[in-house]
């Protein structure tokens, strides 16, 4: 099996698929390192393969016991890795969760940010003042109601925290490093959350991490896997996310960001990325995007190479300087991407 995303030595390895011949014919298998930490782009249109890539690459580092895999689900597609019943002996060890984190996981700017406050206008600053000294909400609205602000500001603050607490994310005993920190995948269901507390509850998840790592409270390297990358490199998400792709190989967390638009992803993801699995991109922005990113040591062009059919992706090895051609392979669990079809289902007279 040849390895991608190695450059020498041995080590965990992840089964991604098989060589694809220009004639379409199966080749070597190929494998995807998973003994160092790697900071990997997947893109591809809507249908083209991405989500069930990223669906691969989880099976694959779930069942790597060093290893520690956060899935961030916006679309709700991946709860399947959980699914044994078909699974047998390829079961992937995976638990799904309630997206919960504590709100002092959250800095102050990072709360003036997710409630879409200046953090120099009154209620900003008072919200700001509340996220520093308190450890919880109920403690942040009490710290609200005790400031010497004006009472329009006190107001202002006031009613961005009650939105806050409506979204019910935000829990003193929420999900930990500790709870993160286990074999097999964690899957966090954000599908039932609009972008701002999505965003929150990523980057608070990025965040400890990270620390966890830097501070030595965390004994497996994470991977976090993200889907549709996009909706969070934009909102309070994307500093813990640009973090994790500048600074995250010191501290071994691992970074996966994937998105049928690339376009909309900042350059420091393809710069930072060194391994991009590109699946078939139609949109001439998307396709643009990912050839301005092209490698020197790519003498084709992606768009020479661009993959056609469902499955089939361009993956690019900065650790080898190589790009390999690909079909990836069947997933171990159900695909939770696919579409409904009118077709599948049986009508009652």
């Amino acid at each position: 099996m040849h390895v991608i995303g190695r450059e020498r030595g041995d080590g965990p390895t992840g089964w991604l698929g098989y060589y694809r011949a220009r004639d379409g014919s199966r080749g070597e298998a190929v494998g995807i390192d998973l003994d160092g930490p790697h900071a990997a782009a997947v893109v591809g249109k809507r249908g083209s393969g991405k989500s069930y890539t990223l669906g691969v690459l989880a099976e694959e580092v779930a069942r790597t016991e060093a290893l520690a895999p956060v899935v961030a689900d916006p679309m709700g597609v991946f709860p399947t890795l959980a699914d044994t019943s078909d699974a047998g002996t390829d079961a992937v060890p995976a638990t799904v969760v309630d997206p919960r984190v504590r709100a002092d996981a959250l800095d102050p700017a990072s709360w003036c940010r997710v409630l879409d406050l200046d953090p120099t206008d009154p209620a900003g600053t008072v919200v700001w003042q509340a996220a520093a000294t308190a450890t919880t909400l109920p403690a942040m609205r009490a710290a609200v109601a005790e400031s010497d602000a004006s009472a329009a500001a006190r107001r202002g603050a006031r009613n961005h925290l009650r939105l806050a607490a409506s979204w019910d994310i935000f829990d003193p005993d929420a999900t930990t490093t500790d709870t993160l920190d286990t074999a097999g995948v964690t899957v966090l269901d954000l599908s039932g959350l609009s972008r701002a507390p999505m965003n929150a509850v990523l980057a608070a998840v990025a965040h400890s991490l990270y620390d966890a790592r830097v501070n030595g409270d965390a004994d497996r390297l994470p991977w976090l896997l993200v889907d549709e990358a996009h909706a969070f490199f934009d909102g309070v998400a994307g500093p813990a996310l640009r973090t994790l792709l500048t600074r995250g190989r010191q501290p071994g967390v691992s970074l996966v960001a994937a998105t049928q638009r690339p376009a909309a992803l900042p350059d420091v993801v393809f710069s930072q990325s060194d391994l991009v699995l590109a699946h078939r991109l139609t949109d001439s922005t998307d396709r643009d995007a990912l050839a301005a990113a092209r490698p020197s040591y790519a003498t084709e062009t992606f768009a020479a190479r661009m993959p056609t059919r469902p499955g089939a992706v361009l993956v690019v090895d900065d650790a080898t300087e190589s790009v390999h051609a690909v079909q990836v392979r069947e997933r171990a669990t159900p695909h939770g991407g696919a579409s409904p079809r009118a077709s599948d289902i049986e009508t009652v007279e």
